[in-house]
């Protein structure tokens, strides 16, 4: 089967969420009609992650009506054509629900199940992050690159935390036995901005335990087509056990601490 060049499909791709992210930036003058919660009260859904997805959903499947869609608020097609769409309508929603900076539309594409094309878009910010698989990574079709910082006491270092109160307690201890470590933590509350951050050596690493694939398809290859290493701390690819981005001289010094930590089990 002869799959389409990722180039195009990014290009598609950036279309479609600057066409959401237009959606959303109107709709945060609306009242909210819509706040439900899914996994605790703090995991909330509106309805502009829904009418974001419908969005994406209409417009990838109006074009290649055969490729395979996962979206977070429930799209899950699988396609006949080897090309899926990994769709984040809004990730960060909590700061998109209180009209606070550092939620995005993010879209990534997978072909044969590597990911081959990811946008992120920041309406706040008015970013447009990119990358192909073997293209490099692009802020607003500029070149990025990750921070060349080594000494892990002068690192800025974002994370995120679970929805679920245990859990959040446990990386709070985690987090306090890391922050002496480095020069400062960051929570933007969006995995997708925070890999881009990383890509563009805004922040100089990033980790977080329960992402989904949503969270982090996109922002993943930009990162690493930026320069920096992603993955678990045992190797593997990033996921729910675990994502770590960091620039080489980082990731390696990064991964016995959040090892020695608990930060895989936290």
């Amino acid at each position: 089967m002869t799959h389409p060049d990722p180039a195009t499909l990014l290009e598609s791709a950036i279309t479609i969420a600057a066409e959401a992210a237009a959606v959303l930036v109107e709709g945060l003058s609306r009242t909210r009609t819509t706040v439900d919660t899914k996994t605790t009260v703090t995991d909330m859904v509106t309805e502009m992650d829904r009418a974001s997805e419908a969005l994406i959903v209409e417009r990838i499947l109006g074009a290649r009506p055969e490729d395979g869609i996962l979206g977070e608020e429930g799209t899950d097609r699988p396609g006949t054509s080897g090309v899926r769409w990994i769709v984040d309508p809004i990730d960060g929603t909590t700061n998109y629900l209180y009209g606070h900076p550092g939620f995005s539309v993010s879209i990534a594409v997978e072909v044969a199940g590597r990911v081959v094309a990811g946008v992120v878009h920041d309406p706040l910010h008015e970013e447009v992050f990119t990358a192909t698989l073997g293209g490099g990574s692009f802020r607003d079709g500029r070149p990025i690159g990750v921070s060349t910082e080594t000494d892990l006491s002068r690192a800025l270092v974002a994370t995120g935390f679970s929805y679920e109160p245990d859990r959040r307690r446990r990386q709070a201890r985690v987090l306090t036995e890391l922050l002496p470590q480095v020069r400062d933590i960051r929570r933007m509350g969006a995995a997708s901005v925070d890999l881009c951050s990383v890509a563009c050596g805004r922040v100089d690493a990033y980790y977080e335990r329960g992402l989904q694939p949503w969270d982090h398809a996109a922002g993943a290859l930009i990162a690493r087509e930026a320069g920096a290493l992603v993955g678990d701390l045992d190797g593997g690819e990033p996921g729910f056990g675990f994502c770590l981005a960091a620039p080489p001289g980082l990731f390696g010094r990064l991964v016995p601490i959040l090892r020695d930590l608990g930060a895989g089990e936290a």
